[in-house]
């Protein structure tokens, strides 16, 4: 791949579909070289489809393995990457996964694949590259949580409460970076209309959508809108913040 002159590099965990895809893309318009991951070697040609489709539309992306839940393997794949490409400018920590159910019927391992994948995960990606972000004294980190941290949801103790870690994470962080140029954010999107939202029977989703005050679902574009503004190099003065992106259904 090569490497477009004068690029800023930008990785986005799990963007091969919903609001991760709609975030490289709105960063690769925007002139950024941008790698995102795929979990495992099963999901490789699936990844490498999704590249093709994204070099057919004009935008060149690249690809990296990366388990988030596994650090050994977070490491080897940011090793890979700072080899190729020597910094990297902004971290849009997005992979995640969801595995509902009400906490008395919940199975332990429910719980901790949630806590491993959506909370740890942004430990393992961001430890990964903080020293180089850190030497640079530039860059931007920004942590994809979400409504249901803010506001707690039936079925999801596991997802809210590692939706919420997110949070305590970035604003932690956000002191121990800030005299060094780095800032970390949090973005929390309410329901977006995605392949998972589209997969919900039109009934409950009739009923979701009349919860909304603006009368409907958002758009994973308006989401990346948000994420590249706070890319920007522009946006130095915005750190440990949570930006609530839900149509008015939560505010605080």
């Amino acid at each position: 791949m090569t490497l477009r002159k004068q690029s800023r590099i930008a990785l986005v965990t799990g963007g091969t579909r919903g609001i991760g895809e709609a975030i490289c893309i709105a960063l690769a318009n925007e002139g950024y070289q941008v790698i995102t991951t795929y979990r495992n070697t099963e999901r490789e040609t699936q990844a490498r489809d999704w590249q093709s489709r994204m070099a057919d539309d004009g935008l060149e992306v690249d690809l990296v393995l990366m388990d988030v839940s596994d650090h050994e393997n977070c490491e080897k794949a940011a090793n890979e990457l700072l080899d190729r490409y020597g910094r990297l400018d902004v971290l849009v920590n997005n992979a995640g996964i969801t595995r509902d159910g009400v906490m008395k019927k919940m199975p332990i391992e429910a719980w901790q694949e949630v806590i491993h994948n959506n909370l740890d995960g942004v430990f393992h990606v961001t430890r990964c590259f903080l020293n180089t972000l850190l030497t640079q004294e530039s860059g931007r980190i920004i942590n994809i949580s979400s409504i249901n941290a803010q506001r707690g949801q039936f079925g999801q103790v596991n997802y809210s409460a590692a939706k919420a870690g997110i949070h305590g994470f970035t604003k932690a962080l956000a002191q121990e970076t800030a005299r060094k140029g780095v800032t970390v954010n949090t973005v929390s999107p309410g329901y977006v209309e995605t392949d998972m939202i589209n997969a919900i029977d039109e009934k409950i989703r009739d009923q979701i959508k009349a919860q909304i005050p603006v009368g409907r679902f958002g758009q994973p574009e308006e989401i990346a809108r948000l994420v590249t503004f706070l890319a920007d190099e522009n946006s130095s003065f915005i750190t440990g913040a949570d930006f609530s992106i839900n149509g008015g259904m939560f505010m605080h």
